[in-house]
Parts: structure tokens; sequence; C-alpha cells
């Protein structure tokens, strides 16, 4: 009886389970490396209301945002049908979170409301804000070499006490991106952000009774 050949298949499914092993660890070593943070800003030109604030609480919910957007990546669609992300960065927040975030402070920032925030004070708020991100995402351009922002958020303004949605709007935004490079994408992410911020204060003030003054 011969035991070269068990041996010898022995042998090569042990090579193989190194391999194996070898890859994985790479994959997980990639998983796991640094990505470089990003972050956007409320609007820089907020208005702030003058007197007393609302005696009124605003709760804002994250926003309702399709898988491909419920992430901490920064979205490029290199075509109309294509989803991808741009390597080695992400948001410091998932999309949604980080929007719902931003909104939250650009209400508080302009003085005007005597409470906003992601949970009421009391039993429910005054007021709830619903919201659906259906664009968030860099476009490149047919040519390759730059892109578009384009942003797109559905917002319901909903009085708490009888569910009556007082107003809806849909804020659209768009920034040209310099180049595909992830700094002139996430700079002109936060020009479209702050545009779209900006229109969405200004809107909820207006059906809250306190219009922002005029910058």
């Amino acid at each position: 009886m011969t035991y070269a050949a068990p041996i010898r298949r022995f042998a090569l499914l042990m090579a193989l389970w190194i391999v194996a092993g070898c890859s994985a660890l790479s994959a997980i070593g990639g998983a796991t490396a640094a990505l470089d943070v990003f972050e956007l800003r409320i609007p820089q030109n907020l208005p702030s209301v003058g007197g007393s604030p609302l005696a009124r609480d605003v709760v804002v919910t994250v926003p309702a945002a399709s898988g491909a957007l419920n992430t901490d990546r920064i979205m490029i669609r290199p075509s109309p049908l294509q989803a991808a992300f741009l390597p080695g960065v992400r948001w410091s927040e998932p999309a949604p979170v980080m929007v719902q975030t931003l909104m939250i402070q650009t209400l508080n920032g302009t003085q005007g409301i005597r409470f906003v925030g992601r949970q009421p004070v009391g039993v429910v708020g005054d007021y709830a804000i619903l919201t659906e991100l259906t664009d968030f995402q860099a476009e490149a351009n047919p040519e390759g070499k730059d892109a578009t922002i384009r942003m797109r958020l559905t917002a319901r303004l909903v009085r708490e006490n009888d569910t009556a949605i007082i107003a809806s709007r849909t804020f659209l935004a768009s920034a040209p991106s310099a180049s595909t490079d992830a700094d002139d994408i996430v700079v002109a992410f936060d020009q479209a952000m702050q545009r779209l911020l900006l229109d969405f204060a200004n809107w909820t003030m207006a059906r809250l009774g306190r219009p922002l003054p005029s910058s």
C-alpha cells in the first residue's frame, strides 16, 4: 500500500488553506485601513431671528434614504445607473444622520425656536420635520475630469397633536466640482449643502410664523 498520493493531496490542501488565509488577512487589513474623514458646515451667512424665540419644540427626524445613500461613504455616480464610492474617504456620520445633524444645527443657529432636537423634551414635540433624502451624490461628467454635486431633500412639517401636514417642499441644490478628487468634491458638497440648508431654514421659519430677515 502506498501513501504518496494521499500525502500529496494533503500537502496541496494545506497550501491552498494557507493562501486563502493570507488573502483573508489581507482583505481584513484593507477593510480596517484608516479613511480620511470629512464633514459639512451649516450656512456661514445664516441670519438670526431677533427677540424671543418661538415657544415651540421641533423634532427633526433622520431622513429616509435608499441603501446606497445610507452609509458614511461618499457616493459618486460614474453613470446614471451606477453607484460607486470615493476610495479612502468617508463622512463623519452616515449621510442621513449627518444631514439631520446639520438641519438641527441650522435651525438652532437661527435662534428663533425654543427647542430643536432629535427627541422632544416632553412626551411629544409641537412639530416634527419628516424628511426624505433622494439625492446626495457627486455625478461624474461625461469626460470624467470633473463632477457635479446633486442634492434632493423632501421635507414635511407635521403638527404633532393631530399629525396634520402643515407644509411640504422639495429642496434642490447643486454645485460644480473642479475635479473628481475627494478634496474638490467635498468642497462642492459643502457649497451645495449650505445653499440647501439656508433654503430649508427660511422655509421652516416662515411656516412657523417667524420668517428670517433677508441676508
